[in-house]
């Protein structure tokens, strides 16, 4: 029993020196976080799509996925703005399973937590400088924001972290798009106390110290769809439940009001073709609806270079964690996102 120390204390700005954004690389990641920032403000009309790996298992095929959906980028930057998922941490319903790059570099070794950071912070480096899009990944763990605080340009609170005082407090210094989502319970309540937490000036004990955040105003919801009290999936993405979380927004008042689907998880029971479907039926209801079309401006989808998922990581590009829609379909629904954005 106990807590047994591994290592030395971490020296985060050591860790940090060895991938620092610089030069071109620097200028291109501010012009891309004004214009996601002016988005979620709405002060540009274009959709916001959160696209990439479940989790970076693999830094070759990540960066592999990287260029491919840069060049895709390219043909649809009108209309469409990207930023890719690099996932380096997964949350486990029990613990068990692989738990992403942040401690397990290697997914042939043990894991090394230490060798992880360094890792992580590699892969969004080399994705931003090699491709020149910016990247989003999951706050798992609070205390490891300032790890990658420079280099991640989205940062999400995850269905079972939502409901965590640290995790929303910390959210409320973030100076960066975070997009916060509903508890596993779909309880909207939680979802959009949550917000407002994140989007308020909060005081508490953070690295040791006391601290105060200025409040995250581009703090906002994900929809990811719930579980019942028999485990069956209850999806959230249909159009009453958007005139819900919308009018939910309008009650309490909340700055920059944002609304991304989550294509995958609850919302399509991590059946992953039905991500297809779920992006069509919102993009239906927002040309439906122009309160829906104001509010509802961002998809999240889980996308690889193979359809589907595998248990060890035999073949390369295909999800070791939740199944993925293959390149072939992504790069097909990105085109029918555009083309339905653009008529």
């Amino acid at each position: 029993m106990g807590i047994h120390q591994k290592s030395s204390r971490i020296d985060v700005a050591e860790i940090k020196a060895a991938n620092q954004l610089t030069g071109a690389a620097l200028e291109r990641k501010i012009q891309r976080d004004k214009e996601l920032e002016a988005i979620i403000k709405g002060e540009d009309d274009r959709l916001l799509l959160i696209i990439g790996p479940c989790s970076s298992d693999n830094e070759k095929a990540v960066l592999e996925y990287a260029r491919r959906l840069a060049d895709l980028q390219k043909k649809v930057e009108s209309r469409v703005f990207i930023v890719m998922r690099v996932y380096t941490a997964k949350p486990r319903t029990n613990g068990d399973g692989y738990k992403g790059l942040m401690h397990q570099p290697d997914t042939s070794k043990l894991p090394d937590l230490i060798n992880g950071i360094h890792a992580v912070r590699d892969l969004h480096y080399k994705v931003i400088t090699e491709t020149g899009l910016t990247t989003a990944d999951e706050m798992l763990y609070a205390g490891n924001y300032n790890l990658v605080d420079d280099l991640v340009s989205y940062h999400a609170i995850g269905a079972r972290s939502v409901e965590d005082q640290e995790h929303r407090f910390v959210a409320s210094g973030i100076d960066a798009p975070t997009g916060m989502k509903n508890p596993t319970s779909g309880n909207l309540n939680v979802l959009f106390n949550a917000i407002h937490a994140a989007q308020t000036s909060q005081n508490f004990i953070y690295s040791s110290s006391e601290v105060t955040t200025d409040g995250n105003p581009l703090a906002h919801a994900i929809l990811r769809g719930a579980t019942n009290e028999h485990g069956e999936n209850v999806p959230n993405y249909y159009y009453d439940d958007l005139l819900r979380a919308i009018k939910k927004y309008e009650e309490m008042k909340l700055a920059n009001p944002f609304i991304v689907i989550d294509t995958n998880h609850d919302n399509s029971g991590k059946k992953y073709t039905e991500q297809i479907r779920i992006v069509r039926q919102t993009l239906i209801n927002r040309d439906w609806d122009e309160q829906i079309k104001k509010y509802v401006r961002g998809f999240m989808i889980e996308s690889y270079l193979e359809d589907g998922r595998q248990d060890k990581p035999e073949i390369f590009g295909k999800s070791i964690t939740d199944p993925c829609l293959g390149w072939e379909k992504t790069e097909k629904l990105v085109a029918e996102i555009f083309q339905a954005e653009n008529k």
